[in-house]
């Protein structure tokens, strides 16, 4: 009797901040497996910048992984904006796992979801496949850069035309963090209270100590 084999996926899913809806690309990637034939095990959310390595929910599913498991992402840019170096740590822990990395935006990847593919031929697709990957993360990078340095022109520009002033000051958040900080809250319970960002609250306890 021919089994065909069971490919157990992980469903990735990231957005920048907590304003963004992580979820978005829920249906579109649970569709994709279900057309394949591939068993969802497992779906990790989470608010995170690309940008960062340190994100907790990538690393909890690289480490429920095991060999042969597929890492279904909806774009490259999901998994990562990160640094040249930052990326080699993250692609040395996937290659460390044995994950496979199948993303929407990279149809090259979609034979990696194939268990019926021949040996030779899912080797080269592997191989091309761990190409695009870099290149694609390499666009990712460079397109987060171009858009952190045309806002930071943008601001230079209004600034010396006079023109911007930065966001106005949320008095009364900013009261609100400066009790939880009297009361003994740590600052992740703050950012997750308030979703301000630990340089907000750092300035917050700065002033509260020159008071």
């Amino acid at each position: 009797m021919n089994w065909k084999v069971q490919i157990l996926t992980r469903l990735y899913l990231r957005a920048s901040t907590k304003n963004q809806d992580a979820e978005r690309a829920r249906a579109e990637l649970e569709a994709f497996a279900e057309e394949r034939g591939l068993t969802i095990v497992g779906t990790y959310v989470e608010n995170e910048n690309g940008a960062h390595l340190a994100r907790p929910e990538l690393f909890r599913l690289l480490k429920d992984s095991r060999r042969g498991d597929v890492l279904l992402v909806e774009q490259v840019d999901r998994l990562s904006r990160l640094t040249t170096g930052d990326w080699q740590k993250l692609r040395a822990e996937i290659a460390a796992k044995g994950v496979r990395i199948v993303a929407l935006d990279l149809p090259t990847s979609y034979l990696l979801a194939n268990s019926e593919a021949e040996s030779f031929t899912a080797r080269i697709a592997d191989a091309i496949n761990a190409m695009l990957l870099d290149m694609l993360a390499a666009v990712a990078r460079k397109d987060y850069e171009d858009r952190q340095r045309r806002q930071a022109q943008g601001i230079a520009k209004a600034q010396s035309e006079g023109r911007y002033r930065g966001r106005p000051e949320n008095k009364k958040r900013n009261q609100g963090i400066a009790r939880m900080l009297a009361s003994g809250m740590s600052y992740s319970q703050i950012q997750d209270a308030t979703n301000a960002s630990r340089a907000t609250i750092a300035k917050i306890v700065k002033a509260t100590a020159t008071e």
